[in-house]
């Protein structure tokens, strides 16, 4: 007959803060090693991905790292994906330049129109 178990702590209830492994000590006896939560990695907020270069950590340990282990040194690192950024900074430009050629065709038309 296999070995009676006993909980460690006081919460009796299978959920996900609670989770647990049976361990084999050098004694030869059976005990319980209460498990931590998995930790994710942050995510892209405009496409979801993964960021690469950050740790997945749980949310009290990222108090424990330096910044620089936070943080991607780039515009938005840290927030968004490499990919992500590129294709904002690409799009600022290009409304930037559909703005210009706009200002240039009123202004053509406007010479045009006072040369008639």
């Amino acid at each position: 007959m296999a070995q009676r178990v006993t909980l460690r702590k006081r919460q009796p209830y299978n959920t996900t803060s609670n989770r647990r492994r049976v361990v084999k000590t050098p004694g030869g006896k059976l005990v319980y090693h209460h498990l931590k939560k998995l930790a994710t990695a942050p995510k892209c907020g405009d496409c979801g991905v993964g960021l690469p270069g950050i740790p997945a950590l749980r949310p009290r340990q990222y108090a424990t790292i330096s910044k620089r282990q936070k943080t991607v040194q780039r515009a938005y690192g840290g927030s968004r994906c490499g990919s992500c950024v590129k294709s904002r900074i690409l799009r600022a430009f290009l409304v930037e330049e559909a703005k210009i050629v706009k200002k240039v065709i009123k202004s053509q038309e406007k010479t045009a129109a006072a040369r008639k």
